[in-house]
C-alpha cells in the first residue's frame, strides 16, 4: 500500500506482485474514461496498470475509499486475467477511543517582538488620528498657504528664467529692441500675477501707486518708486528712437535679479511678522 496507512479520502495505490510472465509484453491501462473500470459504491478507482516482466509482473491500482474499515475490491478483469478477493484496511482520521470533544485554546506563545507591534501600531492609530484632527481644524489653511507658497515659488523661479534666457539672446546677438519688448513683457506679467492687479496695461506712473507688501519698506527696489523708474528707462529705450547699448540692457536684468531677491526677503519677514500676530 502507498501510503502504508491510508485514510477516508486518502488517494492511495495498491501494488499487487504477480509471477514473472512468459514473455515481456505492453503495460495494460485502465484509466476512468474507460469503461473497463470495476465499480463500487463505497471505493472510488482511478487507474488500473497491468505490467508484464520477465523480472516479475505487477497489478498496480490507484483508488479513493470512502468508508473504514476492512474493504474487499470487486473483481478485476484485464488483459484475459481476473483478479479477485484483494482487499484493504482503511482508518479512520478521528480514533475512537478518544472523547469526540474539542480541547480547549492553545496557551499563548511569547514570540519576541510582540509586544512591540501591538503597541507600535496602536501608536500609529493614535498619531493617524490626531492628524486627521488636526488636518479637519487647521488643515485647509495649512493647505491654502502650501499651495500660495508653491505659486509664488514658481513666479519667481519663471522670471529668473526668463531673465537667464534674455541674458543670453543678448550675447547671441538678437535683435535688442526684441529683448527689450519680452523683458517689459514679462516683468509686467510677473506683477500682475504677484499682485491679482492688471499691470500690462498700466504706465509707468500708475505703477507708484502698486503696492507689492503690506508694511511699508526703505528698500527702493521694492518700491513703487523704483517700479516707476524702471518702466520710464525701458519706454525711453523702446519708444525714444535711440541706439540701445548692450549696458542698458545689462542693467535692467540685473535690476529685476536684484529686485526679486529683496522682496523674495522681504516677504518672508513680513510672513514672520504675520504669524507673529496671529499668535498673538
Amino acid at each position: 500500500m502507498i501510503p502504508r496507512q491510508v485514510f477516508v479520502g486518502d488517494h492511495a495505490t495498491l501494488v499487487l506482485q504477480l509471477p514473472a510472465a512468459a514473455q515481456n509484453s505492453p503495460d495494460i491501462v485502465i484509466t476512468s474514461n474507460s469503461e473497463f473500470l470495476p465499480a463500487d459504491p463505497d471505493i472510488d478507482f482511478h487507474k488500473i496498470i497491468y505490467e508484464q516482466r520477465i523480472a516479475g509482473s505487477r497489478l498496480i491500482i490507484e483508488f479513493t475509499p470512502f468508508i473504514p474499515g476492512s474493504l474487499e475490491f470487486p473483481v478485476i478483469e484485464i488483459g484475459d486475467e481476473y483478479f479477485a478477493g484483494l482487499t484493504v484496511t482503511v482508518s479512520k482520521i478521528i480514533d475512537d477511543k478518544t472523547s469526540n470533544v474539542l480541547t480547549g485554546a492553545a496557551s499563548t506563545l511569547a514570540i519576541p517582538g510582540t509586544a512591540f507591534m501591538i503597541y507600535g501600531s496602536l501608536a500609529v492609530i493614535i498619531f493617524a488620528f490626531f492628524l486627521v484632527f488636526f488636518f479637519v481644524i487647521k488643515g485647509r489653511k495649512l493647505f491654502k498657504d502650501i499651495i500660495e507658497i508653491i505659486k509664488l515659488n514658481r513666479l519667481f523661479s519663471s522670471l529668473r528664467k526668463s531673465t537667464k534666457r534674455l541674458h543670453k539672446d543678448l550675447f547671441k546677438g538678437t535683435d535688442r529692441r526684441q529683448i527689450l519688448d519680452k523683458l517689459s513683457d514679462e516683468f509686467r506679467i510677473f506683477l500682475t500675477n504677484l499682485t491679482g492687479i492688471n499691470c500690462r496695461a498700466m504706465t509707468a506712473r500708475e505703477f507708484e501707486e502698486l503696492k507689492l507688501l503690506r508694511e511699508e519698506t526703505t528698500v527702493y527696489e521694492c518700491t513703487p518708486v523704483f517700479l516707476s523708474d524702471f518702466f520710464k528707462k525701458c519706454d525711453n529705450l523702446r519708444f525714444s528712437g535711440i541706439y540701445i547699448i548692450p549696458n542698458d540692457l545689462l542693467q535692467l536684468l540685473e535690476d529685476i535679479k536684484r529686485f526679486l531677491n529683496i522682496l523674495e526677503d522681504l516677504r518672508k519677514k513680513e510672513k514672520k511678522m504675520r504669524q507673529n500676530e496671529e499668535k498673538q
